[in-house]
């Protein structure tokens, strides 16, 4: 029986803080940090200042306004589509004539992965927190027991983000989670993900090894950034067990988990995969099987004109800042040295791109009558791998240290590398930067839906 007014919370005065507005100027600070190049944490920011300054009927009016704004903006139109694109690529098809509608997943009850490197261990740690039991292998105890250690120290930091949460990550358990040499142990697992670095030949021993025994429903998944499933394939007496499952770095935290089907791949297997991707808490996208996929062969052009751009006169910092502006979590070059540039050399090696394969007489800015730059080689040949090493397109406080500082020694060596090639610095705006990463990467995913290895925009997006 009591008169509500004095409850109601329009009526009551807004408490006030001895400095709101130092208080409001740091939130703001932090806001634009957090979350660079969106409106909307933005407008919500103004929106609670508002209601700290006006009456309460002003402050809603103000609250409205705004609403209005982000709600006839370009990023909410964006936002939406990647909100249904991202369901939509749940619906997958092939050209075969497969599709989600009409194959079943198998039980994914055990997994292994082979390797623990960078990737291998981000993919462990995603089966774990799935709660999915994994043998973990490696080719000796030296390699297995830095992998384990590794590992333990991503799932300990990953259990700490979940403390408080509903669930618990458990992984002593070693009924759930076992690190092995041995290959006989895999004789029982339902689906192996091989996670090794990128060379075909080990692979395809691998899987000729894996064909003889796993049990034969096994899935075969390849963790490749860039080669043919088919030929993984045609190491193993069952080619319709083999898919790729390309995980992006950092395995276990990144979202897109990309499946490749190759000519023989069962609607079974890549049901399967999928199903295993909705289990890891990732968005599963089924595309075809060429060099590089979907993800990595638009990436290629974006990178590549990234670094013509530092041959004509631009910096790495420069440029990434540019596409850190446009609102990339990361720019070209500080992601080249995240994954590390090896793995970019390696594959041009097998390639013939670079290294002792390439006939005498090459042209160094030339391949296959294409422009080329050898920077990223150049860099290699000095052992600069980026993080890992301390030293890539920036410097480093320590190997595997995360602050990047712009390097005078790569300044340095960027101008005497235009000296030696007759290539006259000019200076290059952020404009010309923009367009040239982002139109090749645009123009690239188009030809991938004209050659039919992605089935939609969706998709590519």
């Amino acid at each position: 029986g009591q008169p509500l007014g004095p409850r109601r919370l329009s009526l009551k005065p807004v408490p006030k803080l001895p400095d709101t507005e130092a208080f409001l100027q740091e939130a703001l600070v932090k806001v634009k940090k957090q979350a660079r190049g969106y409106l909307a944490p933005e407008l919500c920011f103004q929106a609670v200042r508002a209601a700290t300054e006006r009456p309460f009927a002003e402050g809603v009016r103000r609250e409205r306004e705004l609403f209005g704004v982000l709600l006839s903006s370009g990023q909410a139109r964006a936002l939406q589509y990647a909100f249904f694109a991202e369901r939509a690529v749940r619906r997958w098809a092939t050209p075969g004539g497969a599709s989600w509608s009409s194959a079943a997943p198998q039980p994914v009850r055990k997994a292994a992965v082979i390797g623990l490197g960078t990737m291998g261990r981000g993919i462990v740690t995603s089966l774990v927190k799935a709660n999915i039991p994994v043998v973990a292998l490696e080719q000796d105890l030296e390699y297995l027991n830095k992998g384990r250690k590794a590992v333990m120290l991503l799932l300990e930091r990953e259990a700490m983000k979940m403390e408080g949460g509903a669930q618990t990550l458990d992984f002593h358990n070693s009924a759930h989670f076992q690190f092995t040499v041995d290959f006989d142990l895999l004789h029982d697992v339902d689906l192996v993900i091989e996670a090794v670095f990128e060379n075909m030949a080990l692979k395809k021993e691998i899987f000729h090894k894996l064909s003889k025994i796993c049990k034969p429903e096994a899935l075969l998944c390849t963790n490749t950034s860039a080669l043919n499933i088919d030929e993984i394939a045609s190491a193993t007496s069952r080619p319709q067990q083999v898919i790729g499952t390309h995980f992006f770095s950092p395995a276990h935290v990144m979202r897109l988990l990309e499946i490749i089907y190759g000519r023989h791949t069962s609607p079974t297997a890549i049901a399967t995969a999928m199903q295993l991707a909705k289990a890891l808490k990732k968005v599963g996208v089924v595309v075809g099987n060429c060099f590089g996929f979907v993800g990595n062969r638009m990436m290629f052009p974006y990178v590549q004109q990234a670094v013509f751009l530092v041959e004509e006169g631009s910096r790495p910092e420069a440029v990434d800042q540019v596409l850190k502006d446009f609102g990339f979590k990361i720019g070209p070059f500080r992601m080249s040295d995240l994954a590390g540039l090896d793995v970019g050399w390696r594959s041009r090696k097998e390639q013939g791109l670079t290294g002792p394969s390439l006939p005498a007489g090459t042209p160094a800015r030339q391949r296959h009558g294409q422009r080329y730059s050898p920077l990223p080689d150049l860099l290699c040949q000095q052992g600069r791998f980026g993080q890992k090493t301390a030293r890539g397109w920036y410097q480093y406080e320590k190997a595997g240290g995360r602050i990047a500082t712009p390097d005078p020694w790569l300044h340095n060596f960027l101008s005497q590398y235009r000296d030696t090639h007759g290539i006259e610095t000019r200076f290059i705006d952020q404009e010309e930067i923009l367009e040239r990463c982002l139109f090749s990467l645009i123009n690239e995913g188009f030809a991938i839906l004209a050659e039919g290895i992605a089935s939609g925009p969706e998709h590519l997006d």
